[in-house]
């Protein structure tokens, strides 16, 4: 023939169409069996296939539907009717060492697949599942490229151990501490990459992960190869980003009528600068992804390769992230030996805005909100005006510059063994090391006059795993078992050096690019430093999973672990959990009923909380002679050389431990249309671990770790997750989904009246705190002077809460928490034919934010001095404009919000209509809009925040100072499919 083709080649077309709805299913794949051979359908459902004879066999396959296979035989025409998985319920759900269906799950566990995922400019896994998993609270906490993501399931547990989560990476426990720089440390996956994120929220689910479970465990399990099936993808979208809510501070016209009104100096220049406008920038972000996968019978491959380029709404700040992944699967010695091999490479830079050697956006955004509006921000050369007296933000742009650059690579190999049928071995070897290095430079200049420095950082963080493991399977009749029993070793090694340089000259060469310029080594001032430790975990597990006549389930675990954090007589903590189902939809008195599932949960567990210092349980010596590291041996101040304790030895320290009991309800109407779940859950954690001041006056210490007696923080609430959904015969669909989470924080027996955490920023409050955890009161609330008003002179009253006449630190109250107490989400999409339309809102109520943007900045003090404020100031007329603004309940603001996050509209595009079907299978355009409004109370940039202002490892929550702020995005998208 004269197109090469055998004369026994058969060309086989056809139709694929939801056998519910009878629309046209777009992408589905069209395989000829036992061959890499196939194609994919187009925006109509049609194929084309050619096959060798008409002995072949055609799979068809489309997530969320029923796989079909057909023989060829005798037609050319071979039109094909899915039937969707009934209710999802066959859907594979990832558990940690193993996967099941979500019918057969005991504990509390959301999957989210790649179609789900949140769109947009996306930099970590966090973003993808934002209001999509109900009692996950995701907080954006600010607008940075690459900036990191508070992430809480069902509540914080601990006092100074943070609410981070485990996260697992294809069978990787990643070490995300000390990675470098200050962004996310999770950036470096390319979130294309990613095909799920499965949540673990209850212990029952979480304790297979023992001593690292507390905070929930968040698995990631990258894209795979599938056989029969080859695919070449090519993805590419512009995004466009500015400013969403710039602060509204007064005009240059405005503000000079309210600095005369008040009194104050005016020191007017003529010009009208719109400060925050001339340190931002329309921002654009570049991400082009490749990709390809495919496979025979034996050999599965997925790769890729992606570049993201982001620019950050403020100038000066970036994120480029290159990212490479291989994933291989090969099928050996008659498919009884399986070899899968993960393997990512990733480089991120992210420069930020300098000044204040690392202080990132808050000087250039404290500059820029409080300048003179009526300074020009350019001299008549067009270089940044300078001034007296004064900072120009836009010269602090100019000299400073905070790059961090960081190389990570994430590996594993897992061989399988099948020993007998139902005797399955596993090794998993892998590692995730990553190396980074940070350099701050402040440029020599001459006005305004600086000497030039420069600071780095170098660390290494490795991370070592070694896993065996079996699992056992056994059936007969009505009873089903599956048995898991293996060994855990983990190893952490992390090193940091620093050494810094200072007067550089003025010389175009950039110290960041020939450090040998600088001038000044002395010790006194550039003493290089470092530190480095290791931690192990060794670890034994089990699990136990039974069901009896498919309808009756029980779920069973246990892991024991060892750390070397932890003193010799508590290296070990044991973990245990149980949990059962009862599936009542099968059983006879609701055979007939509405339910097509109708599931009753119920489940125990403990798991545990690790993350203290490494080596706080041994003895600490030093060879210092001063006066308070030795002794002297006479009345004189001579104190001899010698070595002295500063730290006693703790070998009592042991496992921070959650218990966690959990009762649900999963379920489904009409056929599996409407579906959703409800649950219960009571979480406390217990022996909480805690740095203290000794009781002893003799310790060597000033403080020493321990765990507090009969101290517990509990978290308690009801989670409601639900979804519609329709199909017409027409082809029109329609998927609206939510959950809400309804959740209350409480401490309780804690020794101390208050731990105060959150320090607050800012001209006189250095010394003062925001939070602090006290009894009866979640975690997270403001403790505060309680403000009452003005006196007669204009000057702040605060309440006398012990009416002693006076009113100090013993005054302040609880005031509110920045927890939220209710957390909602709607996430809603429509298609019809090509076209399709995804819109996620997410809201959180009953929480506060500490404005401490505006406690140091916005008060009629500093208006009347000359530097620009918002309306904030002259909210109350009768305040005096000498009155100083401490912490207090005055910048205390409601910070619920509702947001609509992503709104997505996409078109898929039959190649056929452009005539290029011979070459591409599929089109796709897309255009989504992120951040686009948000409805809240909070004059600040945004309600989400959470500044780190930790106090002595004390976790704080919800205060907001100069944060930087977040943009509002477009993006637009073309995938071509081939």
């Amino acid at each position: 023939m004269s197109d090469g083709k055998d004369v026994a080649d058969v060309t086989i077309t056809g139709r694929v169409t939801d056998g519910t709805t009878n629309e046209a299913l777009a992408g589905c794949s069209v395989v000829l069996k036992g061959t890499s051979r196939g194609t994919t359908t187009d925006a109509n459902g049609s194929y084309r296939i050619v096959v060798p004879n008409a002995n072949a066999t055609l799979v068809f396959g489309f997530i969320g539907f029923v796989s079909q296979e057909i023989a060829v035989g005798s037609q050319t025409t071979i039109n094909v009717a899915l039937k969707a998985s009934a209710s999802d319920l066959n859907q594979v759900v990832v558990i940690g060492y193993g996967s099941t269906t979500k019918r057969d799950m005991t504990g509390s566990v959301k999957s989210i697949k790649s179609g789900e995922f949140n769109r947009g400019i996306i930099n970590s896994p966090e973003q993808l599942i934002q209001g999509k998993v109900a009692g996950v609270n995701v907080t954006s906490a600010s607008g940075e490229p690459g900036s990191a993501q508070s992430i809480t399931i069902r509540g914080p547990g601990g006092v100074r151990t943070g609410s981070t989560p485990l996260f697992v990476l294809d069978g990787i426990p990643l070490d995300n501490s000390s990675t470098g720089g200050s962004t996310n440390p999770l950036t470096f996956l390319n979130p294309q990459d990613i095909e799920s994120v499965d949540v673990l929220k209850d212990a029952s689910a979480t304790a297979i992960y023992g001593a690292r479970g507390a905070n929930g465990v968040v698995l990631i399990t990258t894209k795979k190869g599938k056989s029969g099936s080859a695919s070449f993808t090519l993805s590419s979208n512009l995004g466009i980003s500015k400013m969403a809510r710039p602060l509204p501070v007064f005009s240059a016209d405005e503000f000079r009528r309210q600095v005369t009104a008040l009194g104050g100096v005016l020191d007017d220049k003529g010009a009208a600068t719109d400060w925050q406008k001339e340190i931002s920038q329309t921002a654009y972000t570049q991400n082009h992804n490749l990709s390809f996968s495919g496979g025979a019978e034996k050999l599965t491959y997925y790769g890729s390769f992606g570049i993201q380029d982001q620019q950050g709404v403020l100038k000066n700040s970036s994120l480029k992230r290159y990212t490479g992944r291989v994933n291989v699967s090969q099928r050996f010695l008659d498919d009884r030996l399986t070899v899968d091999v993960n393997l990512t490479a990733s480089q991120t830079a992210n420069q930020r805005p300098g000044g204040d050697l690392g202080g990132g956006a808050v000087s250039i955004v404290g500059s820029a909100i409080s300048a003179n509006p009526t300074f020009p921000a350019y001299d008549a050369n067009g270089n940044p005006a300078q001034y007296q007296g004064a900072t120009n933000p836009l010269t602090t742009l100019a000299l400073e510059k905070d790059v961090t650059t960081i190389n990570r690579v994430v590996g594993s190999i897992s061989p399988s063994f099948k020993i007998l049928p139902n005797l399955v071995y596993k090794l998993n070897l892998g590692i995730d090391n990553s190396s980074s290095v940070r350099d701050l430079q402040s440029l020599a200049n001459a006005v305004p006059q600086q000497d030039g420095r420069l600071a780095s950082t170098y660390r290494t963080n490795r991370n070592t795993l070694i896993e065996n493991y079996f699992t056992y399977t056994w059936t007969k009749t009505s009873h089903n078992m599956t048995a898991l029993v293996g060994h855990s070793y983990q190893k952490f090694f992390v090193q940091t050096r620093d050494w810094s340089i200072n007067k550089f000259p003025i010389t175009p060469v950039e110290p960041i690019y020939n450090p040998g310029l600088g001038q000044d080594l002395s010790l006194a001032n550039n003493r290089p430093t470092g530190s480095a430790f290791e931690n192990e975990l060794q670890s034994f597990f089990g699990r136990v999973n039974y069901q009896f006549n498919d309808k009756y389930l029980l779920t069973a675990t246990v892991r024991a672990d060892g750390s070397s954090k932890f003193g010799t007589n508590n290296k070990y903590g044991v973990f245990p959990s149980i949990s059962a189902g009862w599936r009542l939809s099968d059983e006879a008195f609701l055979k007939s009923g509405p339910f097509s599932d109708l599931k009753l949960r119920a489940g125990w567990g403990q798991t545990g909380n690790q993350e203290i210092p490494a080596k706080i349980t041994q003895a600490l010596y030093t060879a210092q002679v001063s006066g308070t590291t030795s002794y002297p041996l006479d009345n004189t101040t001579s104190y001899p050389a010698g070595i002295s304790y500063t730290r006693l030895a703790n070998p009592d320290i042991q496992w921070e431990v959650s218990s966690q009991a959990d009762v649900g309800l999963d379920f489904a109407l009409f056929k599996g249309a409407l579906s959703g779940s409800v649950d219960y859950f009571n979480k406390v954690s217990n022996k909480i671990l805690l740095e203290v001041i000794p009781a002893d006056p003799i310790q060597p210490a000033s403080t020493y770790w321990t765990n507090v007696p009969n101290m517990s923080i509990a978290n308690q609430g009801v989670e409601i997750d639900l979804n519609y959904r329709y199909a017409s015969l027409s082809g029109f669909r329609f998927d609206i989904g939510g959950n809400m989470t309804f959740i209350k924080n409480v401490v309780r027996n804690s020794p101390y009246s208050v731990i105060t955490s959150g320090s607050a920023q800012g001209s006189g409050l250095t010394s003062a705190t925001v939070n602090g955890y006290i009894n009866d009161q979640p975690i997270g609330t403001f403790f505060l002077k309680d403000f009452t008003g003005f006196d007669d002179k204009g000057i702040s009253t605060y309440r006398d809460t012990d009416g002693d006449g006076i009113v100090t630190d013993k005054d302040r109250i609880a005031a509110g928490s920045a927890l939220p107490t209710k957390q909602y989400n709607i996430n809603t999409s429509l298609a019809y034919k090509g076209f399709d339309l995804a819109i996620n809102f997410n809201g959180v109520a009953g929480n506060k934010v500490y404005d401490n943007t505006a406690n140091s900045n916005f008060y009629k003090l500093r208006l009347s001095k000359g530097l620009n404020t918002t309306p904030e100031a002259i909210k109350y007329s009768n305040e005096s404009i000498n009155n100083s603004a401490p912490v207090s309940t005055r910048f205390l603001k409601d910070g619920a919000f509702f947001r609509l996050n992503n709104l997505a509209l996409g078109y898929n595009l039959s190649p056929k209509l452009i005539g290029m079907n011979r070459w591409i299978n599929a089109i796709r355009i897309s255009v989504t809009g992120q951040n686009l409004f948000v409805i809240t109370k909070y004059d600040g940039y945004d309600p989400e925040v959470n500044n780190d202002r930790t106090v002595n490892g004390i976790s704080s929550y919800g205060i907001d100072y100069l944060s930087y702020p977040k943009a509002r995005s477009v993006i637009f998208g073309l995938n071509l499919t081939f």
